[in-house]
């Protein structure tokens, strides 16, 4: 049924003329007639009686009337809310980050502002590699990004220029981790030897961590030996295979924090850590009030011993 036919049907009630009826619908009284037509056809009833002058109903005339009446009111609400619906979701600022943040940073960070400000993440983000986080604020399709930052990230660039604003909102740190043995020793220790060097359970090439990782151990004073058993592109995974011994490998602090350390110890001292930035991205083109409105929040929510830096 063409939802038009309810509406010339209550306009035909309501003056009882064709001829009127046709010219407030804008259509010629022939259409009119045959729309009418159609619709008691649809209906299976008479629905005018033709034989009155002005036109009446007929007795499923007034019945269908009233029905009429109720499903337009019902659409016209649903559709109020449905825009309703739709305005919302577009006032809400889309969010992206990876799995380790959204796991072990994002769900408090994110909570001293959810009760004035919607935000909503897109979870396919988090199994996104690190190069997608640039294309998708840079094409629009998010509001801000939340990830590591490091010198050595060089796909992170292209947010750093004038087309974009960063916020240095925290710290984190890698820390070399291993299994311990029987004897509750550390099963692995950096830096290992030539002749034996150690199992490495290691990020891929696309991820946020392996650039920051690969640029420290060329750094460090001691040239460590790893033989690397194992890639991964998230570190759960890494925290997972170091778990059950099958080598070392860096964690984020957070994450070995979030959910219990699963009994791993350090696999080296304090020069073997890497310190990293967690940074909020934004491009300077999105004039979003409630952005704007986020972005000083964040400002003013920061730590004052916290050093913030804006492109």
């Amino acid at each position: 049924m063409d939802l038009k036919w309810l509406e010339d049907f209550r306009v035909l009630a309501r003056t009882r003329h064709f001829s009127r009826a046709a010219e407030e619908q804008n259509v010629t009284q022939p259409t009119f007639s045959r729309r009418i037509k159609m619709l008691e056809d649809e209906i299976g009833v008479m629905l005018i009686d033709r034989n009155t002058l002005p036109l009446s109903l007929t007795p499923a005339g007034k019945l269908f009337l009233e029905a009429s009446e109720r499903i337009s009111r019902d659409l016209r609400e649903a559709r109020e809310q449905c825009l309703d619906l739709e305005r919302a979701e577009a006032e809400k600022l889309r969010f992206a980050t990876n799995q380790t943040l959204y796991l072990s940073f994002y769900p408090d960070w994110v909570a001293q502002f959810s009760d004035e400000i919607d935000l909503s993440l897109n979870l396919n983000s988090t199994s996104w590699i690190g190069a997608d986080f640039c294309q998708a604020l840079e094409q629009g399709e998010c509001d801000l990004v939340l990830c590591y930052w490091h010198p050595s990230i060089d796909f992170l660039r292209p947010l750093e220029g004038r087309d974009f604003q960063y916020q240095t909102i925290d710290h984190e740190r890698l820390m070399p981790v291993t299994a311990v043995d029987e004897q509750g020793q550390p099963r692995f220790r950096l830096p290992g030897f030539d002749a034996a060097p150690l199992p490495y359970i290691g990020y891929n090439d696309s991820t946020f961590l392996y650039p920051v990782i690969a640029d420290h151990l060329r750094k460090v004073e001691q040239l460590p030996h790893l033989l690397q058993v194992n890639q991964n592109s998230q570190a759960i995974s890494v925290k997972a295979m170091i778990s059950q011994g099958y080598g070392v490998g860096w964690l984020p602090q957070r994450l070995l924090l979030q959910g219990g350390d699963q009994g791993l110890v350090a696999a080296g001292d304090d020069s073997w850590a890497i310190d990293l930035e967690l940074r909020l991205y934004r491009s300077r083109s999105n004039l979003s009030p409630q952005l704007e409105k986020l972005w000083q929040r964040v400002l003013t929510q920061a730590s004052p011993t916290l050093k913030i830096v804006r492109g």
